[in-house]
């Protein structure tokens, strides 16, 4: 592959896990301030109707809303994060990406991801927030969940294997590998950060990874633009896919 073509398919969205109205205001704060610095534009994943404890511990940002609809205005994309973030149901590694762990959405009837994706989503209609993304909590999914999505007009899903973003079930998958911030030498890729489990020295290490990787990241709407089903893509894919779930069989 040409240099030329390397760079153009290399690029990191910033996605920001568990973005709620109780949460750890100080680093989403200081992260606001680097995003500003760098004019980076973030993928926030947002929980419309959360329920879960351990965010509750949290300060409370009573003008939350206000401040996500400040944030997309400002052109930072808002996915829905789940509806509750709670979880119900256990996958016994059979989830669709075999992540394995409990989940919200995994084992429940078409009927009730329908429900939970719908009351989300009229959540963010009232408050005035667009929506055009999903990702579940811990990365559980079944094929319910992909109709449930589609039903609701969702097509576009900010997990999966793969160095480039790819459709499959007429829904593009801009792929997330890994539990840490890595940038790759080739590929569309996003990361995973949870502020809420950081601490100021996480923090400091995020930072730095900012600073010298700024300039290949990207935002939501530049990753659509790379999604494809060629050749070269489906192998990597497949690949990555058979890989990374024989390595998390034995976890």
């Amino acid at each position: 592959m040409k240099s030329s073509q390397i760079e153009k398919n290399t690029g990191l969205i910033v996605r920001l896990d568990d973005v709620t109205d109780h949460m750890n205001w100080t680093l989403m704060d200081k992260c606001q301030n680097l995003f500003n610095k760098y004019n980076i534009k973030p993928l926030l994943g947002v929980i419309p109707n959360n329920e879960d404890k351990e965010f509750k511990v949290f300060p409370q940002r009573k003008n939350f809303w206000t401040i996500v609809k400040n944030w997309q205005e400002s052109g930072w994309e808002i996915s829905m994060h789940g509806y509750n973030h709670v979880y119900d149901t256990e996958t016994n590694k059979k989830d669709f990406f075999g992540y394995g762990g409990r989940s919200e959405f995994y084992g429940h009837s078409l009927e009730a991801q329908n429900n939970k994706i719908s009351k989300g989503l009229n959540i963010f209609k009232e408050k005035g927030i667009r929506v055009r993304s999903f990702f579940a909590p811990n990365h559980t999914y079944d094929l319910n969940t992909f109709k449930a999505l589609k039903m609701n007009g969702i097509d576009n899903i900010i997990d999966g294997y793969g160095l480039l973003p790819y459709q499959e079930f007429d829904i593009n998958f801009i792929p997330q590998l890994f539990y840490k911030e890595i940038m790759l030498p080739f590929g569309i890729q996003s990361t995973q950060v949870h502020l809420n489990y950081m601490n100021e020295e996480n923090f400091e290490k995020f930072e730095i990874f900012i600073n010298k990787n700024h300039k290949y990241i990207i935002n939501f709407d530049l990753a659509l633009k790379k999604v494809t089903n060629n050749l070269f893509s489906n192998l990597t894919k497949f690949t990555l896919e058979k890989s990374l779930k024989i390595l998390r069989a034995f976890k």
